[in-house]
């Protein structure tokens, strides 16, 4: 995959223990990250220049993680042309609801590909980002592939305990 990678950011570092998440799926797929607390509204300049900074070095996909107003994703899109998914963190007054809102609500020409709220969609930004990746490089998507066979012999075997340990 050569010099590409996948870049995790957070609008905070208490965005941490959910976006561990999403690291964890890429290096199990054999993807890189690079990881970075960065904020739309407190250092707009450092973001504009790592997103920039980041496109020469290869970077493929963005991932963005915020709560509340949530404008990171939005921030980044609109630096970009490279794809960028949106990761509404939970808590606050309104349970991340809020973010799921302004990370969706983007104005057209600018899209933020948005996942879940929470633990479920930092998984699955990693998984999406893997997808994206997988276009144009065919080692990615042949390991999402052997992950996603593997995830639903997992449940076969699960469903399988559980008939046995019904019928006895």
């Amino acid at each position: 995959m050569s010099n590409a990678f996948v870049a995790i950011l957070m609008g905070s570092d208490s965005d941490w223990p959910v976006m561990e998440n999403t690291l964890n799926v890429l290096k199990d797929l054999g993807i890189k990250a690079e990881v970075k607390v960065t904020s739309a509204h407190r250092t707009p300049a450092a973001t504009h220049a790592y997103v920039k900074d980041a496109e020469t070095r290869g970077c493929e996909v963005f991932i963005c993680a915020a709560g509340l107003a949530a404008h990171l994703a939005g921030a980044v899109a609109g630096l970009t042309t490279k794809p960028v998914i949106g990761v509404p963190m939970d808590g606050g007054p309104l349970n991340g609801q809020d973010a799921l809102l302004s990370t969706v609500m983007m104005p057209a020409g600018v899209p933020v590909a948005t996942v879940a709220i929470g633990k479920a969609g930092a998984k699955n930004a990693g998984y999406l980002a893997a997808q994206m990746l997988g276009i144009a490089h065919a080692d990615v998507a042949q390991r999402v592939a052997e992950d996603r066979q593997a995830n639903a012999e997992a449940v076969i075997a699960k469903d399988a305990a559980l008939q046995q340990k019904l019928n006895g």
